[in-house]
């Protein structure tokens, strides 16, 4: 059997971030599937795409009844063919956005393998095992898993320790380490033990794994209908009766006066009175925004999650691995009196020079980039002296000298020497600042320290500015004394943060924030951590993490990296940013509609109402025809956006709502007035109207 996976879905998805928004096979696809989804059972989900087919039915019923009596038909036909195209374009728009995620589960489906399991017949013993497929394991099986096996599903490494390539999960090929107790016990399904051996306790009976989980999400099988959506769907259906009503009294209106209008005509007027626009697209805007989470590598349980992460108003990050690079870096060279710090430099290049850590390579780097000083190759014959944990000094003894760095007070007591107070006062300052002290020495000779600190990554503050535009409240979780986590804190731009954190606190002020209204996201990986994740509003759990972290959070990175977790809700508010957008577009669409058709149906018994045709519609034929095609070409032309998403630009409410009445409002209202005139032209020239 082949053990390596031979398409990693991880590395599609990165692939296609960047790509086009349609290709061939998923709008080939999307037609058909756009046909299927015109069965009534499945439009009632949607009340104004429901009435509009249910109109179109009637409309082609009343079209072909007048072409059997020998009736003029043309013009009902027209009316008919556009009201059922606005029904497809609106099915169409849904079904491109599910081919997009249902590209993206056939790539899962491709990696997950059926896998031959060990399965051990008694938990002490490993030499004793049997095969069996992986469809046969239950939950609490133990499982032998070897260098060149896969793992045959989701579980807990209970005994061992080895290499894992998670690519068939997450696209990276680099391997991690997985052993058993702390934060990095469970392992995946599908995933490849690249050395030693693990036994693995499954947690997940079959059908139910992690890459199941993943394939149902993509898909769309699990999604249900957010409160967002559902209260807009109860404003649309009741905008769609107002409507209804509205049509219907009109009709007594214009029969007192003795010139009804036609069904058709009526018809017409009423599906360009309700807001079939956003209608149509609702449901493509709401699968489209857990679409962009997948293909950001992270996985939300529900649409509801995506929704909440819009809503966020405060950011719980860790420090490490977060707001930091995680790795001490270096930051400065302090020499004691009578020592130059280029002195300090070289001798701490020399000490460092086998010193394997990032801590050792900051060091070279740093004094690369401050004294220009080159690292020297290992020289022949040189004494390399190992950091311990009892003597917390390394170095290397050279012929022209020896050279140590380690800790200030284990490098003076091995000197026998006292620092001078200059030297002392630089150390406490460093250590105030939440930085790390080295010192360094020179042939017994003490010459100065080395400054570590935690980088704060680059951009961070400039980020923690736009999120705070947004009136979204940053938190930095720590273990760090206060002190420490101030001068962090201060540095990375954060609002808050919370000092010598325990899992307890982290809960305790989700729980605070929420009873003031507040919505939480956090991330987290530890089972120390599930308690929280499940209590914040978004929990985003990492994929190496614990199965507890996984199963109490409500999204998933697989690239378990924290960061992402501001992207996150950059997505969240995008999702609902689009939704507002295309809301506002579509009402707004709808009071340019009013000039275009309502004259055309009451000119007759109300001549005055040729005042309203400002655009100069050729003919009321031409108006009702030019505003039911406008009606069914906008759902078209705006899927595109629907899709990928209104830009998201980091300002407060108010400028948003400032900017979308702008763009969206004033646009809904220009665009049909332009868009039904040069219908009307085309209509003229070719002769239709």
């Amino acid at each position: 059997m082949d053990a390596t996976p031979a398409f990693h879905p991880g590395e599609a998805r990165r692939a296609t971030r960047g790509g086009a928004l349609l290709n061939g096979p998923i709008v080939r696809r999307a037609m058909l599937d756009a046909i299927v989804k015109l069965d009534p059972r499945r439009l009632l989900r949607n009340p104004v795409i429901f009435v509009t087919e249910v109109v179109s039915i009637l409309v082609t019923i009343l079209a072909v009844r007048a072409a059997v009596l020998g009736e003029p038909w043309a013009f009902q036909a027209g009316i008919a063919l556009w009201l059922w195209l606005t029904v497809l374009f609106a099915t169409f728009a849904e079904a491109v956005a599910e081919g997009r995620g249902r590209a993206q589960a056939d790539s899962l489906r491709r990696a997950r393998t059926e896998a031959q399991a060990k399965l051990l017949l008694r938990a002490d013993d490993r030499a004793l095992w049997q095969p069996r497929a992986a469809t046969e394991l239950r939950v609490g099986d133990l499982v032998l898993v070897e260098a060149g096996d896969l793992i045959p599903s989701d579980g807990e490494v209970v005994e061992g320790i080895a290499s894992v390539n998670e690519a068939a999960v997450t696209g990276e090929s680099a391997p991690v380490i997985r052993e058993s107790g702390g934060d990095r016990s469970a392992v995946t399904g599908g995933t490849l033990v690249v050395s030693d051996w693990i036994v693995v306790r499954i947690t997940a009976a079959p059908g139910s794994t992690f890459l199941d989980r993943m394939i149902a999400l993509v898909e769309g099988a699990a999604r249900q209908k957010t409160p967002n959506e559902i209260a807009l769907d109860i404003l649309l259906a009741g905008m769609t009766i107002i409507f209804l009503i509205a049509v219907a009294t009109l009709v007594g209106l214009a029969s007192w006066n003795g010139t009804p209008p036609s069904v058709p005509v009526l018809a017409a007027l009423l599906v360009t009175l309700i807001p079939t626009t956003i209608g149509g697209l609702l449901s493509a805007i709401g699968i489209a925004g857990m679409d962009r989470l997948v293909r950001f590598n992270v996985l939300a349980t529900s649409g509801r999650a995506v929704e909440a992460a819009g809503d966020v108003d405060v950011l719980l990050l860790d420090k490490t691995g977060t707001i930091t690079l995680g790795n001490r870096q270096a930051a400065g060279f302090i020499p004691v009196p009578g020592v130059t710090e280029r002195d300090v430099a070289e001798a701490a290049v020399l000490s460092s020079l086998a010193d394997e850590t990032p801590e050792g390579r900051s060091i070279l780097a740093f004094a690369r980039e401050r004294h220009g000083i080159e690292t020297p190759a290992l020289p022949e014959g040189a004494r390399v002296i190992p950091f311990t944990a009892q003597t917390r000094i390394s170095g290397l003894d050279l012929p022209h000298g020896a050279y140590r760095k380690g800790a200030v007070d284990a490098l003076l007591r091995s000197l026998g020497g006292e620092a001078p107070p200059e030297l002392r006062a630089a150390v406490e300052r460093i250590a105030r600042a939440g930085g790390t002290p080295l010192a360094v020495a020179r042939n017994g000779q003490l010459l100065g320290a080395i400054e570590l600190k935690d980088i704060v990554k680059t951009g961070m503050r400039a980020r923690f500015d736009a999120l705070r535009k947004m009136g979204i409240r940053t938190v930095m979780v720590t273990g760090d004394n206060r002190l420490t986590a101030a001068a962090i804190a201060a540095e990375a731009g954060v609002d808050d943060f919370i000092a010598e954190a325990t899992p307890e606190d982290k809960l305790a002020y989700i729980r605070e924030a929420q009873a003031e209204g507040r919505l939480v996201a956090m991330a987290g990986d530890g089972t120390n951590d599930a308690p929280a994740l499940a209590q914040a509003d978004v929990g985003l759990a990492m994929q190496t993490g614990t199965q507890a972290a996984r199963e109490a959070g409500n999204m998933v990175d697989l690239d378990s990296d924290p960061t992402k977790l501001i992207e996150v809700v950059e997505i969240g508010k995008q999702l609902l940013i689009t939704r507002g957008a295309l809301t506002t577009f579509s009402i707004a669409n709808d009071v340019a509609k009013y000039f275009a058709i309502l004259p055309a149906i009451f000119v007759a018994s109300y001549p005055e109402l040729g005042a309203l045709n400002v655009m100069g519609l050729a003919s009321p034929e031409s108006a009702i025809l030019s505003a039911v095609i406008f009606n069914a070409l906008i759902i078209v032309a705006l899927v595109p956006l629907a899709l990928r998403g209104v830009r998201y630009v980091p300002v407060g409410a108010a400028a948003l709502l400032r900017r979308n009445l702008l763009i969206y409002g004033l646009g809904g209202v220009a665009a049909p007035f332009l868009g039904i005139k040069i219908i009307d032209v085309i209509l003229v020239l070719l002769g239709i109207a």
